[in-house]
C-alpha cells in the first residue's frame, strides 16, 4: 500500500527538500560521532603508547636496584608496571588492534605484545602490553578498561535539543522560502489561465523572470492573443450573419403579403416572425461575448423591485421580498438583461417565481426559482450551451431559440459573476447567481 503523496507541487517540494535534507542532517550527525569516537580513540591510545615509550627509556636508564626501589612510583597515575613476565591467564589481542598499532609506531625499535586480562569487578576488560627492557628485563604494563567515549553534552541534554530544533526550523523556513520562490510564476500561471476564461481581453502576464518563466509567460500571452482574437472573429461573424439575414427576412415579408391564400400567408409569416427571433438572439449573443460597457454602482434591492414590476405588468406572477438589499459595481443594463432573461425562463417554464436577495461577505446571491418540474441532472449544465434546447422545449413557440442562458450567463461572466442550476429540494428549478461585491 503506498502513502498519498501531497497533490500540490509546493507541497510536494516541501516533502521532497524536509526529507532530504533530514536524511543530511542523521547522516552527518551519524559521522560526526563515529569519527569523533575514532578520533578520540586514537587519541588515547597515542598518549598511552607515548607514555610508555618514556617509562620504558626511563627503566632503561637504571640499574635493577633502582628498577626495583621506584617501579611503584612511576606507574603511579595510570599505569600500573611490573618487572615480570605475564601470567598464564592472560589473552594475546590481534595485531590490528588501534593500541598496537600505536605503540608499533611509538617503539618501533621494541616489540611489544598485547594481552587483555578480564576482571569480574570491572565492566570493561583491562589490557596488558609485555615488552623487554635493554636488558632483557621483562616489563608488565597494566592498564584498566577503556570504556567508550560518553556522549555529546550529557548534562546539558535540553540546549542541545533546543539546538537541534533551531537548525530543523531554518532549514524548513530556508527551504519554504526556496520552494515559494520557485513556484510562485506557476500559481500566477494558474491565475492567468483562470481569468482568461472569464475574460480573454484581460491585461497579459508578466514576463519577468527566469528563462523557462518568462518563455512559459510569454507563449501563455501568445495563446491568450490567439484566443481572444479568435472570439472576437467569431463574433464578428456571428452578427455579421444576424444583420445580413434581415435584409432578406424584410423581402421575403413584403412577398409574402401578396399571397392570396391567407392560410399560406400566415404560415410564412410565422416562419418569418421565428427567423426574426432566431436573427434578434443571434444579434443579442454576439452582443453579450462583446460587451464592455463602463461599470458603475447599482442597488440590486430597487433593481429586482423594478424586474418584479415589470413582469406583473405583463401578468406573470413574480415575487421579490421586501427589503433586499445589496450593492455591486457592474454592467446595469446587462445584469438588468440577464436577470429579465431567468426570470422569463423561470416563468416559461414554472409558472410562479420567487426571487430571493443575500449578501454575505463578498458576494452577493441572488435566487430565482420557479415551481415548474426541474431539469434532469445532466442538463443542468447543457442548457447554458448556445442553440441547446431540452426535449420539453423542442417547439420554438414554447422553448425559445436556446440562447437566453447562454445570453446571460456571458453577460454575468463580463462583470466577475456566476450562474448556475440546481434543483430545489422543495421542487422546481432554481438559478443562482453570485456576483462579487465592491
Amino acid at each position: 500500500m503506498s502513502l498519498p503523496l501531497p497533490r500540490s507541487l509546493f507541497a510536494r517540494l516541501m516533502l521532497i527538500w524536509l526529507v532530504g535534507m533530514t536524511l543530511v542532517l542523521a547522516v552527518s550527525l551519524a559521522l560526526f560521532l563515529g569519527e569523533r569516537e575514532r578520533i578520540g580513540r586514537s587519541a588515547l591510545f597515542e598518549g598511552v603508547a607515548q607514555e610508555i615509550a618514556s617509562v620504558a627509556e626511563l627503566l632503561d636508564r637504571m640499574s635493577p636496584p633502582e628498577r626495583e626501589r621506584w617501579i611503584d612510583e612511576i606507574g603511579r597515575r595510570r599505569l600500573r608496571l611490573a618487572l615480570r613476565p605475564p601470567h598464564d591467564h592472560l589473552r594475546p589481542l590481534a595485531d590490528d588492534h588501534p593500541l598496537q598499532t600505536a605503540l608499533r609506531e611509538a617503539m618501533p625499535q621494541r616489540p611489544a605484545t598485547l594481552y587483555t586480562h578480564p576482571r569480574d569487578d570491572r565492566p570493561h576488560p583491562g589490557l596488558a602490553i609485555v615488552l623487554a627492557l635493554a636488558d632483557g628485563t621483562p616489563l608488565q604494563v597494566r592498564l584498566p578498561g577503556i570504556p567508550p567515549l560518553p556522549p555529546i553534552m550529557p548534562h546539558q541534554r535540553g540546549p542541545f535539543l533546543a539546538a537541534l530544533a533551531a537548525l530543523v526550523l531554518g532549514v524548513g523556513l530556508l527551504t519554504w522560502i526556496a520552494v515559494r520562490i520557485a513556484t510562485r510564476p506557476l500559481s500566477r500561471m494558474a491565475e492567468a489561465a483562470r481569468a482568461l476564461g472569464e475574460d480573454p481581453t484581460r491585461a497579459p502576464m508578466d514576463t519577468r523572470g527566469p528563462t523557462e518563466v518568462a518563455q512559459a509567460a510569454a507563449a501563455f500571452n501568445q495563446m491568450q492573443q490567439r484566443v481572444a482574437e479568435h472570439v472576437a472573429e467569431r463574433t464578428r461573424i456571428l452578427a455579421a450573419i444576424s444583420h445580413d439575414l434581415q435584409t432578406p427576412i424584410t423581402r421575403l415579408r413584403l412577398r409574402a403579403e401578396m399571397v392570396d391564400d391567407e392560410g399560406l400567408r400566415a404560415r410564412i409569416q410565422s416562419d418569418l416572425d421565428a427567423m426574426q427571433g432566431l436573427v434578434k438572439e443571434g444579434l443579442a449573443y454576439a452582443r453579450s461575448l462583446d460587451e464592455r460597457s463602463p461599470a458603475q454602482a447599482i442597488e440590486l434591492g430597487p433593481l429586482l423591485q423594478a424586474l418584479a414590476e415589470d413582469a406583473r405588468d405583463m401578468g406573470w406572477t413574480v415575487r421579490v421580498p421586501e427589503g433586499a438589499q445589496g450593492r455591486i459595481v457592474g454592467n446595469p443594463s446587462a445584469l438588468r438583461r440577464a436577470l429579465w432573461n431567468l426570470i422569463e425562463n423561470a416563468v416559461k417554464f414554472g409558472g410562479k417565481v420567487e426571487v430571493a436577495l443575500a449578501c454575505v461577505g463578498e458576494h452577493c446571491e441572488i435566487r430565482v426559482r420557479d415551481h415548474g418540474p426541474g431539469l434532469a441532472e445532466d442538463e443542468l449544465e447543457k442548457v447554458f450551451e448556445p442553440f441547446y434546447r431540452t426535449e420539453a422545449s423542442r417547439n420554438r413557440e414554447t422553448g425559445g431559440t436556446g440562447l437566453g442562458l447562454a445570453i446571460t450567463r456571458n453577460l454575468l461572466h463580463a462583470q466577475g459573476g456566476e450562474v448556475t442550476l440546481r434543483n430545489h429540494p422543495d421542487g422546481g428549478l432554481e438559478a443562482v447567481v453570485r456576483l462579487r461585491v465592491p
